[in-house]
């Protein structure tokens, strides 16, 4: 039978030799060091978190996890809250404007192919998920040598249809902050055409942009309904980079498109 998460804490405490007198001194130099009560564990509260199936609270939680040398992920990992899973609910909710992506901040782990079908060509298009053999849980820090942390990633907000329809709202971008200079020149086509992505005083924003002096133009696809904005540069206005990659869903439901409603003094000018 597997062990709860107060069982568990129970085992460990009694491994490390504790009474709970022990936890309860020592969690009281934790509040007393954070100025804040609840921090501290009485035993009889202790009591109930071990053998009553109390949940202990997220101060305590970390009190636990320092008083007994252990990791607050793994304590979090017993009472079923795995951050290293987090990613997958990341879609539960859908934020209507643009923004950085930090879920993956948390995570320790991450699942990735080890190994692959020995007939996968990238030169052919391809159902990946056939093409893996085995998935396995890897420690990020193994993946150090594979870090570079010029890249960023960026969400296409549900509400913002600036590069519509090529970059529909939902998209995730994947941004080289090394190249926050506006490239100018004469393109083939859209896709040539390098994208940045942008913060501005209202938010982010991924557009094609133009540096006149001072002055930014952040330009909408001809096909959206997004008018062209042009803002001071860089006070109003702040490349973060080049976006180097794209992720999208096809299909699927259709978004709509509505008019952003305008403050009255905006209005008025």
């Amino acid at each position: 039978m597997q062990l709860t998460g107060g069982q568990r804490l129970r085992v460990l405490r009694e491994a490390l030799g504790y009474t709970m007198r022990d936890v309860e001194t020592g969690s009281l130099q934790v509040s007393r060091r954070l100025a804040n009560d609840e921090f501290a564990i009485p035993p009889s509260r202790l009591s109930d978190i071990e053998t009553k199936g109390v949940v202990p609270s997220i101060f305590r939680l970390y009190t636990l996890a320092a008083i007994y040398r252990c990791d607050y992920r793994e304590l979090l990992s017993w009472y079923g809250v795995d951050l290293n899973n987090i990613h997958a609910d990341i879609l539960s909710a859908r934020p209507n404007r643009s923004h950085f992506s930090r879920v993956s901040d948390s995570a320790t782990e991450a699942r990735i192919p080890v190994r692959l079908d020995p007939g996968f060509s990238f030169s052919k298009t391809t159902n990946i998920a056939r093409m893996i053999e085995q998935w396995g849980a890897v420690p990020l820090t193994y993946l150090s040598t594979l870090a570079d942390d010029r890249y960023s990633y960026g969400y296409i907000g549900t509400d913002d249809f600036t590069m519509y329809p090529i970059l529909p709202p939902g998209s995730f971008v994947q941004v080289d902050e090394a190249k926050n200079r506006v490239a100018e020149g004469i393109w083939r086509s859209e896709y040539e055409r390098p994208l940045y992505f942008v913060e501005t005083r209202n938010g982010f924003v991924c557009c094609w942009c133009h540096v006149n002096r001072d002055q930014i133009l952040l330009q909408s696809h001809p096909l959206s309904p997004v008018p062209v904005r042009t803002l001071k540069h860089p006070q109003e206005a702040e490349v973060i980079g080049q976006v180097v990659g794209v992720a999208m869903r096809l299909g699927g439901s259709q978004v709509l498109y509505s008019e952003p409603e305008q403050k009255e003094s905006e209005e008025l000018i």
